[in-house]
């Protein structure tokens, strides 16, 4: 086969077979394959799509590059959770040490910043010592003696989707849904976890700006884990405004924190209710969803999640001194204020500028191999429906110049639209998938 043959192949629209799609992983995982034709193929895709046989073949392919985990001899069942993305999405830091302490074991590979969107890896890198890199005889200890871990995907764990989830990152290839969805359950299978809870997330803060999008990825993904005999669910979640208010890596740290303390943001805290509920019926430990989220309350109210919480990052490495006194984590020397230029009401937030605005800063990626600065940021004062009056405060810049932060500023007001009539805010949860869509992607 020759790699460029297949290029125009999809680039004509046409279907790859089982056999093309086995050989061009294989041949990429192995470097054999350049960067730059995998990312002309990477468009491709994306500008053509793949049917769901493509894709299921694509997602395997890259599960199967490497170490398949088999966690059963640890626990008779594991969970994991993953959010496509969005600014000011940290919710696996919260998420993760609640259903860990409701007794369901937490087994959870993920990634660093991708596009707009920070990495849960990347945040969790804030707090000094913590190590993300664990081999796969780690990540099985600690989830046997901790019942939680949160690791980077490592080299030995589909390693080819790891290559391509880079390289998506800096060829405006993110948005495929074919790409996304291959990329997440792949990981989500390698690392052997029985239910899978999936935050498709929609809005302007998203990858997948309409609900429609977002559905049809849900349904892709759910398919592939049905079709490999996992149980999952995805539940649509809105982005049309960030979560939470802090947006940046120790920034977002600190509000999960605070969360974990019984003083984190509704929104954030209701968001991980519901995801964890959904882990909780799975796998089979309450007879409804209302129970399951009192379960998962409990844990919050109890203090059993915050305990989790520094179990694991004691596990990892990390200064438990920075997690208890969290002002100690990495503070930007910049800090400039952004205020209402009317009197009126926050009618919409575009969240992408946000998440842009924090990577022009330096809490994100510009290339694949760029290191972040893990105190810039932002800290949002106002959200959708609130009322603000001339001057009051709609969000702090936290950056490492002045400059910087100026250069932003503009970008970050015209981000903010106030409207005269009060509005509500969105809907945080539209909708829970459990079942298998069909049709090209």
């Amino acid at each position: 086969m020759r790699m460029v043959n297949l290029i125009a192949k999809k680039r004509d629209g046409q279907a790859l077979t089982s056999d093309e799609i086995d050989w061009i992983v294989t041949e990429y995982a192995a470097g054999t394959i350049p960067d730059y034709q995998m990312s002309a193929w990477a468009m491709a895709v994306l500008l053509r799509g793949m049917d769901d046989r493509e894709t299921t073949n694509l997602t395997l392919a890259m599960a199967r590059s490497g170490t398949m985990l088999d966690l059963h001899d640890l626990a008779p069942l594991t969970v994991d959770k993953h959010s496509t993305g969005g600014v000011g999405d940290k919710t696996t830091l919260l998420l993760a040490p609640l259903v860990a302490a409701s007794g369901l074991p937490v087994a959870k590979m993920s990634g660093r910043g991708l596009g707009f969107s920070g990495g849960t890896v990347d945040k969790l890198e804030s707090i000094p010592g913590l190590r993300t890199a664990l081999s796969g005889e780690a990540f099985r200890r600690q989830l046997h003696e901790v019942g939680l871990v949160v690791a980077a995907q490592s080299a030995d764990l589909a390693p080819a989707d790891k290559k391509l989830y880079a390289l998506r990152d800096v060829t405006a290839t993110v948005e495929s849904i074919p790409l996304i969805a291959s990329s997440v359950m792949s990981k989500k299978l390698a690392a052997g976890a029985d239910c899978i809870v999936l935050d498709v997330k929609y809005g302007s803060g998203a990858f997948m700006h309409t609900l429609d999008d977002a559905r049809r990825l849900a349904r892709a993904m759910v398919a592939i884990g049905t079709l490999a005999g996992r149980q999952v669910t995805a539940v649509l979640s809105s982005m049309q405004q960030p979560l939470g208010y802090a947006i940046g890596n120790a920034l977002e740290v600190r509000e999960a924190i605070a969360a974990l303390r019984g003083a984190g943001p509704s929104d954030l805290v209701e968001l991980c209710l519901e995801l964890g509920a959904q882990l909780v019926l799975m796998a089979g430990r309450a007879p409804d969803r209302s129970v399951a989220r009192a379960m998962l309350q409990e844990t919050l109210v109890s203090g059993a999640a915050w305990a989790t919480f520094r179990q694991m990052v004691a596990a990892q490495g990390g200064d438990l001194d920075y997690v208890d006194q969290p002002e100690l984590l990495p503070t930007a020397p910049v800090q400039l204020t952004l205020s209402a230029p009317r009197a009126g009401y926050v009618g919409a937030i575009a969240g992408i500028e946000l998440g842009l605005a924090v990577n022009d800063l330096g809490g994100g990626r510009a290339h694949k191999d760029a290191q972040i600065d893990p105190a810039v940021g932002l800290l949002l004062q106002a959200k959708v429906g609130a009322q603000v009056a001339p001057g009051q405060p709609l969000l702090t810049i936290h950056a490492s110049r002045v400059e910087d932060a100026e250069r932003v500023a503009p970008r970050l007001l015209a981000a903010y639209t106030i409207t005269d009539a009060p509005l509500s805010p969105p809907p945080l949860v539209e909708d829970i998938v459990q079942e298998a869509g069909s049709g090209p992607l």
